[in-house]
């Protein structure tokens, strides 16, 4: 649920220069003044939220000193992870589902309760960081209801502009013998929203770090993939220095 009115939370204190970790898409939460109009159960699903992600994040932030931005509202409220001007921050339809209360509604009174004070946050958090590298965390179904086609990678990096940190990161997760996507299952060129803001604008690394959510349904596999992405993180940071 959403703390404080705050469409966000932060866990763990950043150490400047050091890694941090963001997660627009971690909660499912609808509060109960926003009416949706779709079957309950869809919120449990990826149209919700990016399953596993929140896990993933507070344990990084709890366990492998990598703190962490983390969302509270669910995607279909407030899409954090758009532009305010893309029509999708609000969305009406997801994946074959129309999303009946968000059509008409009030879209500036939803970037004014959420999307602004979430980024606004994490600008002023991220300026206080000074970060090395940032982790962007987001997950991905095995296949969408609307297509027939698989999704054989097991963890994808997108990027935008700048690939710097993720081709170091591809070439890591490979080495731990899983299926790595380039770009997949969508293209960073195309939707990069939060690090085209916080990242590539000011000139900081980034990893967008995309798990198939499959893999991270429950707490001993967040555990795992944390561990995995604090020490890929972590060498990719020192590969970018030169060490």
């Amino acid at each position: 649920m959403i703390l404080d009115d705050n469409p966000y939370r932060q866990v763990g204190e950043p150490i400047p220069g050091k890694i941090v970790c963001v997660a627009d898409h971690a909660s499912n939460f609808v509060p109960e003044d926003i009416e949706l109009g779709i079957d309950p159960a869809l919120l449990e699903t990826h149209i919700g939220y990016d399953i596993g992600t929140g896990g993933i994040a507070d344990r990084l932030a709890r366990r492998h000193a990598i703190p962490a931005h983390i969302a509270c509202v669910s995607r279909l409220v407030c899409d954090l992870h758009r532009r305010e001007d893309d029509a999708a921050v609000m969305p009406t339809s997801s994946d074959g589902h129309l999303i009946a209360g968000n059509i008409g509604a009030d879209v500036e009174k939803r970037l004014a309760k959420y999307h602004r004070p979430y980024h606004e946050a994490l600008a002023s958090w991220l300026d206080d960081a000074r970060p090395e590298l940032i982790v962007a965390l987001h997950s991905f179904t095995p296949s969408l209801e609307t297509s027939d086609e698989e999704r054989p990678w097991e963890v994808a990096l997108l990027y935008n502009q700048d690939d710097s940190a993720a081709q170091h990161a591809i070439r890591l997760f490979g080495e731990e013998g899983l299926t790595v996507g380039n770009n997949e299952p969508y293209s960073g060129k195309e939707l990069n929203a939060t690090m085209d803001r916080h990242a590539e604008a000011h000139g900081r690394h980034y990893l967008t770090v995309e798990i198939r959510q499959d893999l991270i349904t429950n707490e001993a596999d967040q555990a795992r993939w944390a561990a995995m992405i604090a020490d890929i993180a972590n060498r990719t940071a020192l590969a970018l220095k030169g060490v």
